[in-house]
């Protein structure tokens, strides 16, 4: 599968600016990620890409809909499998490093935008781990994004989680002008 026709697909079932800006930054933190571990940077940026693309019109489905949508399409079971495994709740086991690393980077992109957003800035490339460390112990700020979940994520892949918040902003700040975190 190309990165056109995953596009494709997301934009079909994808409308918000927000959750495709959410889409481009986990497509980015994937790539790189891949690149690093010398993986298919093309598949695990699709994986990237597609992993929400039914959020938004099937959110109480989410992922198991969308699964059920890429297989319709004859999309390879690697990929579903890996984006039902970014959901604790769908039971998936992450058994691949690209399921591990799709869960690892989903919430941290999503907090990191957050944080990006409320610097006067507002520019990822300015985002600094300290940052994103002392918001997540404030539970007020983007309550929605599960702390837990970025946490294990690190831990899954073994990873530093210093390094990790520090690797995913440098990815982010590779695509900042289409996240609209580069003013």
């Amino acid at each position: 599968m190309t990165r056109d026709e995953a596009h494709t697909i997301l934009a079909e079932y994808t409308k918000s600016d927000s959750l495709l800006k959410h889409a481009y930054a986990v497509e980015a933190a994937m790539r790189a990620y891949a690149d690093k571990y010398d993986e298919d940077v093309e598949l695990w940026g699709v994986v990237g890409l597609l992993h929400d693309f039914d959020y938004e019109m099937y959110p109480d489905e989410h992922p198991m809909k969308g699964s059920e949508i890429l297989q319709e399409k004859g999309i390879p079971e690697e990929i579903r499998t890996a984006i039902l495994g970014h959901a604790d709740f769908s039971g998936v086991p992450r058994e691949t490093l690209m399921a591990r690393t799709l869960y690892a980077v989903d919430e941290l992109c999503g907090f990191i935008t957050a944080v990006t957003l409320v610097r006067p800035t507002k520019s990822v490339s300015e985002v600094k781990v300290k940052s994103v460390k002392k918001k997540m112990k404030d539970k007020s700020f983007a309550a929605k994004v599960n702390r837990e979940e970025i946490r294990k994520g690190a831990e899954e892949l073994g990873l530093d989680f210093d390094e990790h918040v520090q690797f995913v902003v440098q990815a982010m700040s590779g695509v900042a002008d289409r996240l609209g975190l580069n003013p």
